[in-house]
């Protein structure tokens, strides 16, 4: 990742300076060779050291929250790091999304892995997975994924360990979305002012946004504005520029102690920080409980009675409404074969209609 700006005659090119790499990485050097109190006493010998320079990781996501990621793995001397975004270049995430510019609007935020599928050989050649993702199903799609592997797998190698940050403005913030919506699906429906919703058009949206504000004023409901209303379409969630600095550099930290055992992760005795900005600043660790009737997180096999001449798509949407389950969007999968999942959008063709029956 270092940019080798030194000419054969030992000049630095223009534009560019020569990079003491002795002095750059002085401190986290410190870091790695001095042992303190609850550092593994392994991690400070030189096989663990070259160990780590060889570390491979992955980051899912390279929106707000990613950018600060992918920033303080690198200045923390993570060499190789590869990276996965569905998801294309918008002109309003220059504000915060620095490593974009205005010249990279439309493009692929990670041009050489557009796709997420991906088999598992892919996902095995890395050591660590790091999650700034802005959805469900897809957080639950790559612990699916992880989980498997460990599962299927033999051996230590094949547990990846998942450190997943999430951002969403500052804690507690109230949004008055529904005046939105109600514009958004129930006043573009009854009115039709034109054939089909651009959300990228900005005719389409002052059109939301003003019907918004008139439905606002009727009730007395302040806070509409034209981005407010553009994120809210859009499903984009609010993001702080400082919150998202302090998620990263928490979450690239536990990567650092996991690679280097400099100090204990988080995932043995805690494991899930909260974080909140909204009245000061308050940060806690606690130790997030899985319940043993959980169908998600237990691994456990229950008996289910259906139709076996039921279609897909109605078992899907059945586990909505059974009591013990009250899935809203489940992905189903069998051991060693999938049989739905509703992330990545390009497996729901792939792996089938869900109009076929059982």
């Amino acid at each position: 990742m270092d940019i080798d700006s030194t000419e054969q005659d030992g000049t630095s090119s223009p534009g560019y300076r020569i990079v003491d790499e002795e002095k750059r990485w002085k401190y986290v050097e410190h870091i790695r060779r001095t042992p303190g109190p609850y550092t593994d006493p392994d991690a400070v010998s030189q096989e663990a050291v070259d160990q780590f320079d060889k570390m491979k990781i992955l980051v899912i996501g390279a929106g707000g929250l990613g950018c600060e990621m992918l920033k303080d793995l690198a200045l923390s001397k993570f060499r190789d790091i590869h990276v996965i975004d569905m998801d294309t270049i918008d002109i309003s995430n220059l504000n915060r999304q620095f490593l974009f510019r205005e010249a990279d609007v439309g493009k692929f935020k990670a041009e050489a892995a557009a796709k997420f599928d991906k088999d598992d050989d892919f996902y095995k050649q890395f050591q660590m997975v790091i999650c700034g993702l802005d959805n469900i199903e897809a957080r639950r799609w790559i612990n699916a994924k992880l989980v498997a592997l460990a599962e299927e797998g033999d051996g230590p190698d094949c547990i990846k360990p998942l450190i997943d940050g999430g951002t969403e403005g500052f804690k507690g913030q109230v949004r008055p979305e529904h005046c939105v919506e109600w514009a958004h699906i129930i006043a573009w429906e009854e009115e039709k002012p034109f054939p089909d919703l651009d959300k990228d058009d900005p005719e389409h949206v002052t059109w939301i946004y003003q019907k918004a504000l008139e439905r606002a004023k009727q009730f007395n409901i302040t806070g509409i504005t034209y981005s407010f209303t553009q994120g809210v379409i859009k499903n984009i969630i609010p993001a702080i520029a400082s919150t998202n600095a302090v998620i990263a550099a928490a979450c690239c930290n536990e990567a650092f102690k996991l690679a280097t055992g400099a100090a204990p992760a988080l995932g043995m005795e805690e494991n899930y920080m909260m974080y909140s900005g909204d009245d000061s600043i308050y940060t806690y660790t606690f130790k997030h409980e899985r319940k043993d009737d959980c169908p998600v997180c237990n691994s456990g096999a229950r008996p289910l009675q259906v139709n076996p001449d039921i279609l897909l798509r109605d078992l899907v949407e059945s586990f909505a409404l059974r009591p013990e389950a009250q899935l809203k969007k489940p992905s189903l999968r069998l051991e060693g074969k999938t049989l739905y999942m509703q992330f990545p959008q390009a497996w729901r063709s792939r792996r089938g209609p869900t109009s076929t029956a059982l």
